[in-house]
């Protein structure tokens, strides 16, 4: 069998080619993880390699025409270069063990040398199965050791820094009543960003990348500004899917607190994701994460009722926000490695 490995033009609109490769991405993520929650569709993916903040590179493999498998890359903008490169490989099962998903690897390392990378980093969502597991450095979670992602990841040298959890809340659900802290109040909205809160959501969005835990990953350290914020509410805009975002305001200073987002697609059959939700260290201890996740829940409910689920991420070691997604309801379903390789 012989593949060619090429370059993916990142279009302006879905083409052909970019559709493509994303019905491969979903196959592959769906064998990968035991169902199809974690699926896109073209135009959603779309405005996510269009970002100037984060330009990406994506390579595809094809034997007789067809793409078998892909391999992506985030690099930077060329005024902001960093030492990490984050990558994904990933191959359909008929075609692994045949030196494709060994050639995108070492296509990808040619990459990182150009850009002088030290680091490459990686996730590989799976399924929870039976048998031996590799556990997390950081003493929460593990991953199956016998799985096509984790082999990959270990031969070429990655460790494995971190797990995180995948959990599913089925819907219909009715949130009880929680009072918020007469010290805030909250506020919704569907969509972009409202103009009074583009510096809120900046802090909110940068503080995600120094308070969250990260385990022995080097984080994300570029700043968000209200610009950046506006820009990606344009790219947003051209996605089918919603964001609806609550966000908690101390009162008396105006100070953004916390803020908690969900991306809702248009269709009814498709599950909700979770996106980022954040408190700040500083505004703790007043159950603010329930109250904003409940309070988005609730937003939903009113905007587009009638989805199955919702899902999310989050990190093992992260217990005070697995707390409040067990008490919510969340149910795990999966578990995502997330791997880093000095070079």
């Amino acid at each position: 069998m012989t593949f060619t490995i090429e370059q993916l033009v990142i279009p302006a609109t879905v083409d052909e080619a970019f559709a493509e490769m994303v019905r491969v991405r979903n196959e592959i993520e769906a064998e990968s993880v035991g169902n199809h929650d974690l699926s896109l569709e073209p135009a959603e993916l779309l405005p996510m390699y269009q970002r100037s903040w984060q330009p990406k590179v994506a390579l595809v493999a094809r034997v007789d025409g067809r793409i078998v498998g892909r391999a992506i890359y985030d690099t930077d903008p060329p005024d902001d270069p960093t030492p990490v490169g984050w990558i994904s490989i990933e191959v359909l099962p008929d075609f692994r063990r045949r030196g494709i998903g060994a050639a995108l690897y070492d296509a990808l390392l040619a990459l990182a040398a150009s850009e002088s990378k030290t680091v490459l980093q990686g996730e590989s969502p799976q399924k929870a199965t039976e048998g031996p597991v590799l556990e997390s450095p950081t003493g929460f979670g593990s991953v199956p050791r016998d799985s096509a992602s984790t082999r990959f990841a270990l031969a070429r040298g990655f460790s494995l820094e971190q797990v995180a959890r995948m959990s599913r809340l089925d819907l219909p659900f009715t949130p009880a009543p929680l009072p918020l802290a007469p010290d805030y109040h909250l506020e919704s909205w569907a969509g972009r960003t409202p103009v009074a809160f583009l510096e809120a959501i900046a802090l909110l969005r940068t503080r995600m990348q120094t308070d969250a835990p990260f385990a022995g990953l080097e984080p994300d350290d570029n700043p968000w500004t209200a610009e950046r914020v506006s820009e990606e509410d344009d790219a947003l805009e051209s996605s089918p899917r919603v964001t609806l975002t609550t966000l908690a305001v101390h009162t008396a200073t105006g100070a953004a607190s916390g803020f908690t987002e969900l991306t809702v697609p248009p269709e009814l059959r498709r599950p909700v994701m979770q996106g980022d939700t954040i408190v700040l260290k500083e505004h703790r201890g007043h159950r603010l994460g329930m109250i904003l996740k409940l309070a988005n829940l609730a937003f939903l409910d009113q905007h587009a009722p009638g989805h199955p689920s919702v899902t999310t991420f989050n990190a093992e070691e992260n217990r005070p926000m697995l707390s409040v997604n067990e008490e919510i309801g969340f149910v795990a379903w999966g578990y995502e490695g997330v791997w880093k390789k000095v070079l």
